[in-house]
């Protein structure tokens, strides 16, 4: 996913505090964020609403080890109230992932010479979307130390994602952000009833740089239409 939009708009837009603006700032504005990594998350504490950064992947608070979340990147919305990584984090650890936008994949061609073309899902006005999530902290046995993790929620494609993929980010309405992020709220019909695939005007696919398909690869360059090469067809999704 990217995370592009300044960390001042992203407290702007939900009415937040930054909680540690310099980490921000050493990270600056981000555009293949991968699991494990830091990702912003705004979360509703006692004293205040603050965006934070956790670590992409929920390490449950059973966890032997904080590697124990490298695969909990995703919760699952058919799933979230029973699945163990979860449920406690769904019933009082809400929280709202900003991101400017997703990737997703289109394989071209077949054999050794095809390719994985991705596209940026993204609004259609570019404004930053709010994906419902998770989080939950973790103590380190070892250390002492507590770590922060997140998991983005998923639920089924709407059409305009349906075209790459079968899943997508629950991707929350302005209304929902309050409702969501309030840890006083527990019941499971009204949590899951926001749990839906967005609208399938709401957002545009982009074609973008083949770059992105390395995780070590960052930088705006990574949103750049991609080359063509010598005998492609014509990139498009309706040909």
């Amino acid at each position: 996913m990217t995370m592009r939009t300044d960390v001042s708009d992203v407290a702007r837009i939900f009415d937040a505090e930054v909680r540690d603006p310099q980490a921000f700032a050493d990270l600056g504005p981000r555009y293949n964020v991968a699991p494990t990594q830091p990702i912003e998350v705004v979360v509703q504490r006692e004293d205040g609403r603050f965006v934070e950064l956790h670590r992409w992947g929920l390490v449950p608070s059973y966890a032997k080890g904080v590697s124990a979340g490298n695969r909990l990147i995703n919760a699952r919305a058919e799933t979230i109230a029973t699945t163990p990584a979860f449920r406690a984090s769904f019933a009082r650890g809400r929280c709202i992932i900003p991101a400017d936008g997703f990737y997703e994949w289109r394989r071209d061609g077949n054999g050794k010479g095809a390719r994985k073309q991705p596209f940026l899902i993204h609004a259609a006005n570019d404004r930053p979307l709010a994906f419902a999530g998770v989080w939950a902290p973790w103590k380190d046995p070892a250390s002492g130390e507590w770590v922060l993790s997140a998991a983005v929620v998923t639920t089924r494609a709407n059409a305009t994602v349906g075209q790459l993929h079968t899943r997508m980010p629950v991707i929350l309405e302005s209304s929902e952000w309050p409702i969501w992020a309030d840890p006083e709220i527990r019941d499971p019909g009204l949590l899951n009833d926001l749990l839906r695939p967005a609208s399938d005007d709401l957002l545009t696919l982009t074609a973008v740089s083949p770059l992105v398909n390395n995780a070590n690869n960052e930088g705006p360059e990574l949103l750049l239409a991609p080359a063509p090469r010598a005998g492609d067809p014509p990139l498009t999704l309706f040909g």
